[in-house]
C-alpha cells in the first residue's frame, strides 16, 4: 500500500522543478498557473532568483506546492497517478499540497492561500521576538518537559514531532534559549537554534490563525478524492468540513509527523512517494519505521528511475 507526502518549508532551492517544466507541460502549467494566482513571476524568482528571496515565507510557500504539485502532474503524464496511492499527507505547508493533489482545493486558491498563510505567520511575531530549535536525541514527551520548564510564563511549545530523536521547539526567543540550555541538561546529543524567520507552530502564532480562519471561509473546498493524514491529528480524515478547522488549528498546533507515519505504518502502507522537493522527509520516515520503503520524486530522473522499476 502507497501513501504520497508531499513536503514542507526549508526544502526549496533555486532551479527546483526547471527540468519537470522543460519535460513535462503539464507541470510547468501548474507553475504557469501558480504565478497568474499571484501576480507574480513566482517561476523566474525559483528558477533564476536568489535564495534570501525564495526563502521568505511568503515565496516559500506557494513556490514549495507548486514544486510538489508539478512533480505530481509529471508522474500522471507517466502513467503513475495518484490514484494508485491509499493516502495522503503533508509537513506542515505541505498538507496544503496533499489537499491540492487530492482536489480538495483547486492549485489558484492553494497558492493564493499559501501566500496569505506565509505573510500572517511572517507579521504574527516581530522579528527578533520568537525563535525555532531543533532538539536531537530527546523524544516528544522529554521535549515536551523540557519546552514547559523553560517557558517560565513565556511560549515555548514542542512544534514539529519529526522523528523519533528530532524535536523541534518554538516560541518566545528568550524561553526557546533556555530550553536549549535544559535540554542539553536532560542528555539531548544536539541542541540548536534554526535559521528561521518567526518561530511557528506555537501559541504566537495566533493572530496567522485568525487570518487564515478567515481566509478558508472564502475558499470552497471539496471532499478530497483520497484520506488525507492531519498533522494536528495524526490520523486521516475526508471530511470537506473538517478541513477548514484542521488548517487552523495547524498554524499553532504542532506537527505530529512521527504519529502521522506511525499511523500509515499501522494502516497498512508500506511504501512512501515524497513528492516535490529534497529528501527530508524521506531521512525522516527511515528514522521512524525501517520497514517502509520510500522514493523522493523532483525530476525527470526520479520518475524514470520508477517506472525501470515498474518495469522490472
Amino acid at each position: 500500500m502507497r501513501a504520497f507526502v508531499f513536503p514542507g518549508q526549508g526544502a526549496q532551492t533555486i532551479g527546483m522543478g526547471q527540468d519537470l517544466a522543460a519535460s513535462y507541460p503539464a507541470a510547468k502549467a501548474v507553475f504557469e498557473e501558480v504565478d497568474d494566482a499571484l501576480g507574480q513571476d513566482l517561476s523566474g524568482l525559483i528558477w533564476n532568483g536568489d535564495i534570501e528571496t525564495l526563502t521568505l515565507t511568503a515565496n516559500a510557500q506557494p513556490a514549495l506546492m507548486a514544486m510538489s504539485l508539478a512533480a505530481l502532474r509529471a508522474l500522471e503524464m507517466e502513467g503513475l497517478a495518484l490514484e494508485t496511492a491509499s493516502f495522503v499527507a503533508g509537513h506542515s505547508l505541505g498538507e496544503y499540497s496533499a489537499l491540492a493533489a487530492a482536489g480538495a482545493m483547486t492549485i489558484t486558491d492553494t497558492a493564493l492561500l499559501l501566500r496569505i498563510r506565509g505573510t500572517a505567520m511572517q507579521e504574527a511575531v516581530p522579528v527578533g521576538v520568537g525563535a525555532m530549535a531543533a532538539i536531537l536525541g530527546l523524544d516528544f514527551a522529554a521535549v515536551i518537559a523540557v519546552a514547559e520548564a523553560a517557558a517560565q510564563g513565556e511560549v515555548c511549545q514542542a512544534a514539529n514531532d519529526n522523528d523519533p530523536g528530532q524535536v523541534v521547539v518554538s516560541g518566545h526567543k528568550a524561553a526557546v534559549e533556555r530550553a536549549l540550555d535544559l535540554a542539553k541538561e536532560a542528555g539531548a546529543k544536539r541542541a540548536v537554534l534554526l535559521p528561521v524567520s518567526a518561530p511557528f507552530h506555537c501559541a504566537l502564532m495566533q493572530p496567522a490563525a485568525e487570518r487564515m480562519a478567515q481566509a478558508l471561509a472564502e475558499v470552497e473546498i471539496s471532499t478530497p478524492s483520497l484520506p488525507v493524514v492531519a498533522n494536528v491529528r495524526a490520523s486521516a480524515f475526508s471530511d470537506s468540513e473538517l478541513i477548514r478547522s484542521l488548517l487552523v488549528e495547524q498554524v499553532t498546533g504542532a506537527v505530529r509527523w512521527r504519529e502521522s507515519v506511525s499511523y500509515l505504518a499501522a494502516e497498512g502502507v508500506n511504501e512512501i512517494w515524497e513528492v516535490g522537493a529534497g529528501k527530508a522527509l524521506s531521512g525522516m520516515i527511515r528514522r521512524i519505521d525501517r520497514a517502509i520503503a520510500c522514493q523522493a520524486i523532483s525530476s525527470p530522473e526520479d520518475i524514470a528511475k520508477l517506472q525501470d522499476a515498474a518495469g522490472a
